[in-house]
């Protein structure tokens, strides 16, 4: 299972936006309802005060309020807002009008007279209420009155200011969290730029536009980077060796070839004709595989520097001057047209081996006439074309032209490597190859490369 970087980033970062939001939205939410019971609670004292200011004992010893509370809210029944006056004997002896038939049960708690006791309980109508409570005690004879007073507040104003608050905070966390969100899309694409940027070095170097990575990052990137630009470096000498070992190879295996080639004649000489041409042909083919061999390996080796470039014009003039002294070559009508100044990002050696190979396959089928263009096909795309008037190659056999080894005519000389090291150098080079039926009757193939600038333009 594939994973990315940036996905798993994005989902923590996300997780603790997510996170971090509801739990500073249920944190301020309980905080500002504990603000709202303790504003609540200080009310309720400035009541008690009111309270035990106004109540009073007659001197027939009858309880009473010089002033009833001012609050209307006391004379709604039920209204949530309630007060109540209770002796030692009995509970309820005065209260509001809000609690109608009901008498507040208050736990009995040993109270010094003038301190206030705090309680959350059970109400009328199943109301939760904030409670206050404070003993005093009123002048009388034989004795002080022990009086208890209670003030109490339905604590439901408490959970709607709460939700209010909580409701009123949704646009702003939202705000903030889109703010965060692009925090971190920032941070996330700043953090991965170095990645980035080893990706795109990582593609030139895979075009063959740079030999190394940047030596220079983060200090997390850079032991990365040193370590493969190393791995590059160990690579790059692998390849020379495998180069300097293939060539010593093959100028190992010509001078034999060479031999037999003497000795071919030598046999001829002799008077063997047959047997002299059988061997000098051997030779011949031998010396062109290993040669074409020492073409495939280079251009298999590794990818072409990036300063390759090759002028297409003046390659087919030093082919077409070759071909045309060759038996095949001089019976041809050869045709070509090209744009002036196409350059190919190609070293010269390979651009000569591709059209050289394809130049060669066109003249050994052609009959009377063989045709080249080069055109530019697109901005940054050159076009070669190649046509013959000879007997073609059936449709279906397209895919496998190319293949290694394979010679569709058994009949014609030939070690069937041609078009399959043009195949090579063209995947190399990040080029396309097609074939298709040319307008003369027989086969084009058309190889489509990317273009460099004219180097005398800078």
């Amino acid at each position: 299972m594939r994973t990315s970087v940036r996905a798993r980033l994005w989902i923590g970062a996300l997780l603790a936006i997510g996170l971090a939001l509801l739990i500073a939205w249920l944190g301020l939410s309980n905080l500002f309802a504990h603000h709202v019971e303790r504003h609540l609670g200080a009310e309720l004292e400035t009541r008690l005060n009111q309270l035990a200011a106004v109540v009073t004992l007659t001197p027939d010893g009858v309880l009473q309020l010089t002033q009833l509370p001012r609050d209307p809210a006391f004379n709604q029944p039920l209204s949530g807002h309630y007060w109540q006056i209770d002796r030692s004997e009995q509970a309820g002896v005065l209260r509001s009008r809000s609690l109608w038939d009901e008498i507040l049960s208050v736990p009995d708690d040993a109270l010094a007279p003038g301190v206030s006791h705090a309680h959350r309980l059970p109400g009328p109508a199943g109301q939760t209420l904030l409670v206050r409570e404070r003993r005093i005690q009123l002048p009388a004879t034989p004795a002080p009155l022990t009086l208890r007073l209670i003030v109490a507040q339905d604590r439901a104003e408490v959970l709607a200011a709460r939700a209010n608050f909580a409701a009123d905070m949704r646009p702003y966390l939202g705000w903030i969290a889109l703010l965060l969100v692009l925090a971190t899309a920032v941070q996330i694409q700043t953090g991965l730029a170095p990645l980035d940027a080893l990706r795109r070095d990582l593609c030139a170097i895979r075009a063959g536009q740079a030999a190394h990575c940047m030596n220079t990052g983060p200090d997390e990137i850079q032991p990365l980077l040193t370590e493969l630009n190393a791995l590059l470096t160990a690579r790059a000498q692998a390849v020379e060796r495998a180069r300097a070992w293939i060539a010593d190879l093959a100028h190992g295996l010509k001078t034999p070839l060479s031999v037999l080639v003497a000795d071919a004649e030598r046999l001829r000489q002799a008077g063997h004709p047959d047997l002299a041409t059988d061997v000098e042909q051997l030779a011949l083919t031998m010396r062109r595989r290993v040669e074409r061999e020492l073409i495939r390996a280079r251009v298999r080796s590794g990818h072409p520097p990036h300063t390759a470039c090759a002028d297409v014009t003046r390659c087919l003039e030093r082919l077409l001057r070759t071909l045309q002294r060759t038996p095949d070559g001089e019976r041809l009508d050869w045709h070509c047209t090209t744009e002036p100044s196409i350059q190919v990002a190609l070293l010269a050696d390979d651009l000569l081996e591709l059209l050289g190979n394809l130049l060669e396959n066109a003249a050994k089928w052609a009959r009377h006439r063989v045709e080249i263009a080069v055109v530019r096909v697109s901005v940054g795309q050159v076009e070669l074309r190649i046509s013959d008037d000879g007997a073609g190659v059936a449709p279906e056999h397209w895919s496998r032209l190319g293949e290694r080894g394979l010679r569709l005519d058994a009949h014609q000389a030939g070690t069937g490597l041609g078009l399959a090291i043009v195949r090579d150098v063209v995947e190399a080079y990040g080029g396309l190859l097609g074939f298709e039926r040319a307008e003369l009757g027989g086969l084009r193939v058309w190889v489509r490369l990317p273009e460099t600038p004219d180097p005398s333009i800078h």
